[in-house]
């Protein structure tokens, strides 16, 4: 095996850890996915992984894009810390902290859905589409938006999937899963939230089921407040819910309907197929994002 130096990738998400080394999508020398389990096993995992790189000098630094929310400011005493996340045993886990201390290379953190955007404004369905912005929607909803280059970072990390949409209860009576906020987004359109409505995941419904006009309006209201505040230049809809491919179209038919022609611009009114779009590296979006920030950190 050649000796340059490699770069890892970690794509922490609730349901599975996926890690990876290499340099770019044609380019991964390594590779593994697994569940994501307790605190201590995961992370047990992801170091076995990469130790032997680390042991050889060959990882230069490292990309984490964690779930969350996560604490993503330097400034903060929480720095690096998994906060108020639903995921049992996870909530107050120093996850930077806890791999910095065992693998001893510098590491860049973000949220897992900021990972997802940088892979696809890098070398995917977003390349140099700036400011553009990537929405996740599958075990839990988020999104991050690209500006000049990196992800956009506020007071707190964005929290998209928690934005409030309209619910008439007398067309849905579910009273939404979100722990925090109920009929949020993500109470409502999350991979939980259908399993929470029937009792099975989204997956087992059948493409005709009536339910899935009702999600792509959540979607497709969801993603209207997204651009009638920050207008991006392209959106790509990733995660376990859309694996259903027929959304696509039937958000693109609500957006057009809530927009109204509102927002003059040819991507919006007879292009939406070219402006909401799949993630061009599928499910590997986050682990070659988490890349992305190892190679941003070495700039």
């Amino acid at each position: 095996m050649s000796t340059y130096l490699l770069y890892g990738g970690i794509e922490g998400g609730g349901t599975k850890f996926i890690c990876a080394v290499g340099r770019r999508p044609d380019e991964i020398v390594d590779e593994i996915r697994f569940p994501t389990t307790t605190p201590q096993e995961t992370l047990e995992r992801v170091c076995s992984f990469f130790t032997p790189y680390v042991r050889e000098a060959r990882i230069k630094s490292i990309g984490l894009g964690s779930f969350g929310p996560v604490d993503v400011d330097p400034a903060s005493p929480t720095y690096g810390y998994i906060t108020t996340t639903p995921k049992p045993n996870w909530a107050n886990t120093n996850i930077l902290g806890i791999l910095q201390k065992e693998l001893g290379v510098p590491i860049a953190m973000d949220m897992d859905v900021a990972a997802s955007a940088m892979g696809e404004f890098i070398w995917g369905a977003n390349q140099s589409q700036d400011p553009s912005m990537y929405l996740t929607v599958g075990t839990g909803i988020g999104g991050s938006y690209i500006l000049n280059g990196k992800p956009l970072r506020g007071l707190v990390s964005l929290e998209m999937g928690h934005v409030r949409i309209p619910h008439d209860e007398k067309l849905d009576s579910f009273k939404g899963s979100c722990p925090y906020h109920g009929d949020c987004f993500e109470g409502l359109a999350s991979g939980p939230a259908i399993q929470a409505r029937f009792g099975k995941r989204g997956e087992s419904l059948a493409d005709g089921d009536p339910f899935w006009e009702l999600e792509a309006g959540y979607i497709a209201y969801a993603v209207a407040n997204y651009i009638l505040t920050l207008p991006p230049k392209k959106i790509v809809l990733g995660g376990g819910v859309m694996r259903k491919d027929f959304l696509y179209g039937r958000i693109r038919s609500r957006l057009y309907g809530i927009l109204n022609k509102y927002l003059n611009h040819p991507l919006l009114t007879s292009q939406l197929d070219k402006y909401i779009v799949p993630p061009a590296l599928g499910d590997r979006s986050g682990v070659l994002g988490a890349i992305a920030l190892a190679i941003e950190l070495d700039k």
